[in-house]
């Protein structure tokens, strides 16, 4: 049976950190707009604050256990061109990123690794 390879995934640490924002900030999504500097991460905001219209691409709407409605996952159409080809796998690292994302004053930030995937 053929199952469809998904566009985005969380890495364990990256779905620990949902669940804990989650806890905190209630309905969550992400938007990674392909800018500069900390656009070039995924940002977690609550549900909405963001607001994303045709040039936003919703790739995914990740299912979290713990997490009762998906987190949705956009991106800017334009980095959606360059990365139509890859898998991407958001993560946690140590460090901070931009003072938006919900996760800065923990102290981590998303990250988004990639792996190339078939056509």
């Amino acid at each position: 049976m053929y199952e469809e390879i998904p566009r985005v995934e969380l890495t364990p640490a990256a779905a620990d950190l949902v669940r804990r924002l989650h806890a905190v900030h209630g309905p969550l999504m992400f938007h990674q707009s392909g800018g500069c500097c900390d656009g070039s991460a995924p940002m977690c905001y609550p549900e909405g604050e963001f607001r994303t219209g045709g040039s936003d691409v919703l790739l995914a709407e990740l299912q979290v256990d713990g997490v009762a409605e998906p987190v949705t996952f956009w991106m800017a159409r334009g980095q959606y061109e360059v990365w139509s080809h890859t898998r991407l796998i958001v993560d946690v690292v140590e460090g901070r990123g931009s003072g938006f994302s919900l996760e800065a004053p923990e102290g981590v930030r998303f990250l988004t690794r990639s792996r190339v995937v078939d056509a």
